[in-house]
């Protein structure tokens, strides 16, 4: 068996289960043994009733006091029973599985691993796993891979072919060279990846990810770096004459530029005027105004005959800046074109679209990826911004250009309509074909001394000022207890017109890990709060069109309280959301945290972020630091401070490249290790030529070429 085999090569999947892994993403041997799992459930001895504390997986054992019962409550069923042991008595109850009715039998003894939690009725188990107490007793101690599981795929057939793939691939070469492995204490490749899988304990797990995260990051700046020495040769040919008609719009906007963004604004011009293509990184703090610095560009891009690209990571997104451009322009009495391109359009509006940015009828093209689909072709694309979750290089930047060389039709004639403009430039010579600028904005504070080897590709600046007037959110630390305070303010605010986040770590229930999640407490909600409070959910498995179907909903008033996982990370503004109520925030990095709270704040209303210490006393005082400071900088070098050392089994920081395993705040010991590794080895041999490094150039080729297959902005 080799690493590009197709899943049907591994003994048990056929043809319907290797369609189940490639909708997931998986389609060769190699995709499958690097599907990590998220999480390890460790299997705890039950411990007495009587030592019960609010939080986190619990294990009991006990017998069944009674038959259990059904209860509802609206339009949710529950299983109600109550376990004893020989220290005390236990509620436990469990969501719309009214079969357990009759499986759970008086008198019989079980095992129960779940979440305790407080009620009126005192505490309860709730949603726990039943084991007969003979089959736990065998897992005492050990650690099971928990798979994110795709529709159609079940956790023992992942774990099933997990095991067959390693089988029929035998041992892998080692590609790491021998001096890197033993300078920085490195597992060896092969028992780091089935460890992974398969750890026997905790030290182990720990080992073998240290190597995996090693790998991610390595392997990353090494193409960043190789990147870098490609783009430092390519010539800028589109370079502007910077036009007064920008400055002309600027200043008929209804608020004045920061210091930091006339800054910023500054270093990108010289970049689109200078001697080498811009590919440059703004850094900018949630709610600094990236966007508009983003705008400007894009005119002076458009008034100089070239066309720009923005493309956003959400279809609700970038309608939202389609609309807010061109609101702008028609208020300013500005004529450029802007065209919005999403894949939820029908395809006549598509095929629309196609032309006038063909025909170079729209001079700002704003959208999702479809922006770079086989069938668009720009005239002229002189500037593609993105956002941080979508970065490429100099093979998607020659794409790009190449979708601009099939000319004629209308493409003479926009000379003459560009020529006509008001700032038309003397001569009316068409500028040549040229790769585009990439402009990459990123809202992830990320200290400069980490941003420096992530982004070893791109100049940074950094948009370090919010723009005047915005009121601070007011924040506070609470713990369980009083969750019902909190939600007796979403009512009070809700009453005054206002909508709320609630932010969940978790999807739906797992005994393996402790958090709120979005499914169960969104039912919740709904006995808490008035009936007349519509509760909506949002979380990352629900189709792209449930997504934007639910924050319309929410932009538009129709939901006044959504309970969502992190992808409201990332998402479209809601001025009128004045209040975020973080569960189980001692589970996210405080970065991560700040992030979460820039999707309130951005309207003229106060607006509030209430942080949920779900069980972890100790994490207060490193959650209070979030009470202190709005400014994302500060937090985030904070966050990297009192991380510390990399938790396995707690949630990892998300939206920011594209890594597995890694995260910058808890592993930046890690990436710096990375980082002095790839600087030595590039010192010593920078072509990778060298026979230790041969098996090091190939992964790094392998890397860079499924990185340009992958094609996404």
């Amino acid at each position: 068996m080799r690493l590009t085999d197709g899943l049907t090569k591994i003994k048990g999947i056929g043809e319907k289960t290797a369609q189940a892994y490639s909708r997931a993403g998986i389609d060769t041997v190699e995709e499958l043994i690097h599907y990590y799992p998220r999480a390890y459930e460790e299997c705890a001895a039950p411990v007495p009733i009587a030592s019960l504390k609010e939080g986190g997986p619990v294990v009991v054992c006990g017998a069944l006091a009674a038959d259990a019962r059904v209860r509802w409550t609206g339009k949710l069923k529950i299983v109600d029973a109550v376990i004893r042991d020989e220290t005390g008595s236990l509620r436990v109850t469990w969501f719309n599985m009214m079969y357990l009715k009759d499986v759970l039998r008086a008198g019989r003894r079980y095992v129960l691993k779940g979440k305790l939690s407080v009620s009126r009725f005192g505490m309860v188990l709730e949603q726990p796993v039943i084991y007969a107490p003979e089959n736990y007793v065998p897992l005492i101690g050990k650690l099971k891979p928990i798979y994110s599981l795709p529709a159609g795929l079940t956790a023992k057939g992942i774990e099933k072919a997990v095991k067959e793939a390693f089988a029929g691939l035998g041992m892998l070469k080692e590609f790491l060279p021998s001096s890197i492995r033993c300078t920085y204490s490195l597992a060896e490749y092969n028992y780091a990846l089935r460890t992974i899988h398969f750890p026997s304990d905790r030290t182990e797990l720990t080992f073998a990810r240290h190597r995996l995260v090693f790998d991610e990051f390595f392997l990353f700046i090494l193409a960043v770096r190789y990147l870098r020495d490609v783009n430092e040769v390519q010539e800028n040919g589109c370079r502007i004459e910077p036009s007064p008609l920008v400055d002309r719009f600027e200043k008929s906007l209804p608020f004045a530029l920061t210091g930091a963004q006339k800054r910023c604004y500054q270093e990108i011009l010289a970049d689109l005027a200078g001697p080498k293509l811009m590919n440059r990184l703004v850094q900018g703090d949630v709610g600094s105004g990236k966007t508009i610095v983003a705008l400007l560009s894009l005119m002076q891009m458009a008034y100089n005959g070239y066309q720009g690209a923005l493309m956003a990571p959400t279809e609700v997104l970038a309608r939202q800046h389609y609309e807010n451009f061109t609101r702008l322009f028609a208020q300013a009495g500005v004529d450029l074109r802007v065209e919005l391109l999403t894949g939820s359009m029908t395809a006549k509006e598509k095929r629309e679209a196609y032309r006038r940015i063909a025909d170079h009828e729209a001079d700002i093209v704003v959208g999702t990826h479809a922006i770079i689909q086989d069938k668009v072709h720009f005239a002229r694309l002189g500037l593609v911004i993105t956002d941080e979750q979508h970065r490429f290089g100099v093979r998607q930047r020659e794409i790009l250009a190449q979708k601009g060389q099939e000319k004629g039709g209308k493409i003479d004639q926009e000379n003459s309509r560009q020529n006509s403009r008001e700032n038309s430039q003397e001569n009316s010579q068409e500028p040549p074909l040229s790769l585009p600028h990439v402009l990459v904005m990123s809202a992830t504070p990320i200290p400069r001394t980490l941003a420096i080897i992530l982004y070893g590709d791109l100049d940074i600046s950094v948009i370090d000022e919010k723009p005047v007037g915005r009121l601070p959110i007011k924040n506070c630390v609470i713990g369980a207890s009083r969750r019902k305070k909190a939600y007796e303010f979403i009512v009070g605010q809700v009453k005054e017109g206002r909508q709320a986040y609630v932010i969940c770590p978790m999807v739906e229930d797992s005994s393996a890990v402790e958090g709120e999640n979005v499914q169960d407490y969104a039912r919740k909600l709904e006995e808490e709060l008035p009936p007349s409070i519509v509760v909506g959910t949002l979380h990352g498995r629900m189709k792209p069109s449930e997504k934007n179907r639910v924050m319309e909903e929410f932009a538009a008033g129709q939901i006044q309280v959504l309970v969502s996982t992190t992808v409201v990370e990332v998402g479209v503004d809601v001025p009128n959301a004045t209040v975020m109520v973080v569960e189980n925030a001692e589970r996210f990095g405080l970065a991560q945290l700040h992030q979460l709270r820039g999707r309130i704040g951005r309207g003229k209303h106060q607006s509030y972020c209430i942080f949920i210490n779900g069980s972890d006393a100790s994490k207060v005082k490193r959650l209070e630091i979030l009470t202190r400071t709005n400014d994302g900088f500060e937090i985030a070098s904070e966050d990297l401070k009192l991380r510390g050392p990399g938790d396995i089994f707690g949630l990892r920081q998300s939206g920011l490249m594209d890594f597995a395993l890694g995260d910058i705040y808890t592993d930046a010991d890690i990436l710096k290790e990375a980082s002095e590794a790839a600087k030595k080895v590039l010192e010593n041999d920078d072509e990778l030529s060298q026979e230790e490094n041969r098996e090091l150039k190939k992964r790094v080729d392998r890397y860079l070429t499924r990185k340009a297959e992958m094609l996404s902005l």
